[in-house]
């Protein structure tokens, strides 16, 4: 049995929620993972849109993470 690790150098992660301040929690909680895989935020997009079903706001954000 062969065992072969590789350097993750690039990930990128969705995330969403209905309320900014979660998201902005979820955002914080991933960069912290992600440090420990030593990758570092890269760029982050963000978008908000209108949930018609639920009434709300939908709030989303693209982290890509890369390797330094």
């Amino acid at each position: 049995m062969e065992i072969s690790l590789d350097i993750i150098k690039d990930k990128v992660e969705c995330l969403q929620a209905y309320d900014f301040r979660e998201l902005e929690r979820a955002i914080e909680e991933r960069i912290g993972m992600n440090k420990a895989l030593l990758l570092r935020v890269k760029q982050v997009q963000h978008q908000v849109t209108f949930d018609p079903l639920r009434n709300k706001m939908l709030y989303s954000a693209v982290v890509h993470f890369a390797a330094d």
